[in-house]
This record gives structure tokens, C-alpha cells and sequence, in this order.
């Protein structure tokens, strides 16, 4: 215990940071699914509407993957990560400006700005964690602000069920009070963050802990060109494909518990509560499982497989939820899933900052989060066709494939990277 005083934890001060502004993203993003059933009566949406504005956000979100992670690494964390919440919050207050004589286009336009300014949080949090974080500790303090994601969800349906009425009058009030908490974030931010070499409040033994597993690396760019032809740039997009997985629990959700078994807005709380409590487990479990393995002197390369195979396997069951009748059956099965996908995810964006430099850890996070929009965008497109034509039958195929998809996603990635050799600052392989 006395060890751990005297390194220091400012670190978990910029942790907390990642969090707060991971919550709030997922707060931002989920508020329109919570509001889905609803907002589909007031203004006339079919399913496919509906897939369209989802889509909107998803284009601007690829579109912006592709591009913030290399502005972050160029402006550097801390004015890359303010640019890019500046951005989604003043989309996300823009959504209560939207009338129903333009309802579809007004809300995909403001889907498609918050999906291009939230595209940053990703790159960046990876990015401070790698910059804050021994290796051994980035996949436990992933798997902390990652779990934020969770928290923004659990968070919208109790806030949006206790402001909205069931006809839907206050719609706009939730997405005004996004803006209020991204100025506090911002204000912290500003005042709080530096890299910790140049940190006046960490001391020199937390810094030599940060750094006491990493390369110290020189301060020249990389060309954002550079990192698309490695094989592990494209391993991270490979296994990223899974977040058309996330995109579905998150958007579709509370459709499918409305469509499904009658769950409305305002009982649409606890079901999320308990789905996003599990992910939130699973997300901080998944990070600290390959961490142990770490401890117990596995490599890096098999921990992290051996972890994502165990992630594969928790997904799996969710394969039988469109033919059960029983609600809380169905919704526990979700929650599984969504705490597999969670572990998961802590642990495939570590494969980034165990492979990469950090100076080029934003700008493959973005690449990877490209195609995982890309991949929701092609699942929004399938799914909102076969429920207008085929009504919730549609629902069976999406369980099915999510059930299956990260069996076989391992496996291709085991194929790109085998090893994980870490790359130098320069890109190239570092020789065992």
C-alpha cells in the first residue's frame, strides 16, 4: 500500500476525465434509441426512417473516424480531444430544433454532425491512455472508461423516462442537457491535462512507472498514410467489425423490447439497467482478466486472445434470443452479450497500444473505427429492409449472426497478427 502511495496516482485523475467524457458520448448517442418508439409515433417513422437517421450518424461517424484520429495525433490530445466534444455538443442540442414537417432529414442532419464530432472520443481516450498507462495496466484502465460507455447508457433511459411523457411532450429537454455537462467537461479538461512528462503534479516515480514497459519515442510525426499498409492497422479494423454488434443493443434495442414484448418508455428503464450493468461489468472484468494473465507471465499476444476467445464464447448464447418468449430471458441474454462485446472491446483497443507507438495510436483507433461504422451502417440498411417486410421475423437473423460473428472475427485476426511483434516509432518490427 505504501508502494502505491509514493508512485503516485494522478493518472486515475485523467482516467476519471475519460470516463466522464465517455459517458457523456454514450448519454448523447443513446438518447434517440431510448426515444425511438416514441418519437416513431409522434412523427410517422417506418423502420426504414429510422435506419436512415441511424445511418446518417454512422456515415459521419466512418467518415470521421477516418479523419479525427489523425487530427489528434497531429493537434495532440489535449486540443484534439476539446475539438472534438465541442463539436458533438452543439449537434447533440440541435436535435431539439428539429420540427415535424422535416423530421427524417432534421434529425439526420443533426445524427450526422454528433456522429462526426463523437468519433473523436475514441482515439483520443486510447491515446491518453497510452500516453498515462503501462501496458500491463492500459487494458484495466480501458476497460474503466470503456465501461462509461454503459453508464451514458443506463443513464438515458431514467433520465429520458423521467422528463419525456408517453406522448412525448419534453422530447428536446434531454438533448439540451448534454451541452451543460460537456462545458463542465471541458473546463476540466482544459485546466487538468498535460502529457505526464511535462506535468507539474506527477511525481518522477509515477512517471518512471508510466513509461517503465514503454520505448520513450522522438517527437516527429508520422504521416497518416503511413500506418494503412500494416497488417495490424487492418487486424484492429478486422476485429472492430463488431461494433455493428454495439450499434445494434444500443439503437435497436429498445425497438426490438417494444416490438417484441410491448416495453415502453416508461418501463424501458430497468430492462437497460440490467442490459448495461453487465456490459459495464464486462467491460472492467475483460480489461483486468488479460492484465492477470499478463501478471502470470503469458505473453502480451496470449492473453489477449486467450481473453477475446472468452468474450466469443460469453457472445454466443445471445444467438437464441429471437425465439424465446420470455422477456427477462431475452434481456439477460442481451446483458451477456453486451458484457462479452464490452470485454472485448477493452481488449482489442489495447492490441493497438501493445502494437503501436503512441504517436500513431489515434490515428489507427480511427481507421478500426471506420470500418466498425461501415460494418453498422450495412447491418442498419439489411435490418431496417427485412422488418418492413417481414415484421420481427427479421430479428432472428440479427441474433444469429451476432451470436457467431466473434468466433469467427478471432480467427481472422489471429491470421493478420499471429504475434503481435510491437512496431517502433518508426514502423518497423521490433526484433525478440
Amino acid at each position: 500500500m505504501s508502494k502505491k502511495n509514493k508512485v503516485g496516482n494522478y493518472r486515475y485523475r485523467i482516467l476519471a476525465l475519460l470516463m466522464f467524457a465517455t459517458t457523456i458520448n454514450y448519454f448523447d448517442r443513446s438518447i434517440i434509441g431510448v426515444l425511438a418508439p416514441t418519437l416513431e409515433k409522434m412523427f410517422d417513422w417506418s423502420n426504414s426512417d429510422y435506419a436512415n437517421i441511424m445511418i446518417s450518424f454512422k456515415v459521419a461517424y466512418a467518415l470521421g473516424m477516418l479523419t479525427m484520429g489523425g487530427v489528434i495525433d497531429h493537434l495532440g490530445t489535449k486540443k484534439g480531444y476539446t475539438l472534438s466534444i465541442a463539436i458533438w455538443s452543439v449537434f447533440g442540442m440541435l436535435h431539439a430544433l428539429v420540427r415535424p414537417g422535416f423530421s427524417v432529414l432534421g434529425f439526420a442532419a443533426a445524427r450526422f454532425g454528433l456522429g462526426f464530432g463523437e468519433s473523436g472520443n475514441f482515439p483520443a481516450a486510447i491515446k491518453t491512455t497510452a500516453e498515462w498507462f503501462p501496458k500491463k495496466d492500459r487494458a484495466f484502465a480501458t476497460g474503466l472508461f470503456n465501461a462509461a460507455t454503459s453508464i451514458g447508457a443506463i443513464a438515458a433511459p431514467f433520465v429520458v423516462g423521467w422528463i419525456v411523457h408517453e406522448n412525448g411532450k419534453n422530447w428536446q429537454i434531454p438533448f439540451l442537457l448534454t451541452g451543460v455537462l460537456s462545458a463542465v467537461w471541458v473546463f476540466l479538461w482544459i485546466r487538468m491535462y498535460k502529457k505526464p512528462e511535462k506535468h507539474p503534479k506527477i511525481s518522477k516515480q509515477e512517471l518512471s512507472y508510466i513509461q517503465s514497459d514503454s520505448i520513450i519515442e522522438n517527437e516527429d510525426k508520422l504521416p497518416w498514410k503511413s500506418v494503412f499498409g500494416k497488417r495490424q492497422t487492418w487486424a484492429f479494423a478486422v476485429a472492430k467489425i463488431t461494433d455493428a454488434v454495439w450499434w445494434f443493443f444500443l439503437f435497436w434495442g429498445a425497438k426490438f423490447l417494444a416490438d417484441t414484448f410491448s416495453v415502453n418508455i416508461k418501463n424501458i428503464a430497468l430492462p437497460f439497467f440490467v442490459i448495461y450493468i453487465l456490459a459495464d461489468a464486462g467491460s472492467i472484468l475483460g480489461g483486468y482478466l488479460s492484465g492477470v494473465f499478463i501478471r502470470k507471465g503469458w505473453s502480451i499476444n496470449k492473453s489477449r486472445k486467450i481473453t477475446m476467445l472468452i468474450c466469443a464464447l460469453i457472445v454466443l448464447p445471445v444467438s437464441f434470443v429471437a425465439i424465446t418468449d420470455n422477456k427477462w430471458l431475452a434481456i439477460f441474454l442481451i446483458g451477456f452479450a453486451a458484457a462479452g462485446h464490452q470485454a472485448w472491446s477493452a481488449n482489442i483497443y489495447t492490441l493497438v497500444s501493445d502494437v503501436f507507438p503512441k504517436k500513431a495510436t489515434a490515428s489507427v483507433v480511427g481507421i478500426g473505427g471506420m470500418v466498425g461504422a461501415v460494418s453498422g451502417i450495412v447491418a442498419d440498411i439489411i435490418l431496417g429492409s427485412v422488418l418492413d417486410q417481414s415484421g420481427n421475423k427479421g430479428y432472428f437473423w440479427a441474433f444469429l449472426l451476432v451470436g457467431f460473428c466473434y468466433l469467427t472475427i478471432l480467427g481472422f485476426v489471429h491470421l493478420l497478427i499471429p504475434k503481435m511483434t510491437p512496431l517502433d516509432e518508426n514502423l518497423n518490427k521490433i526484433l525478440d
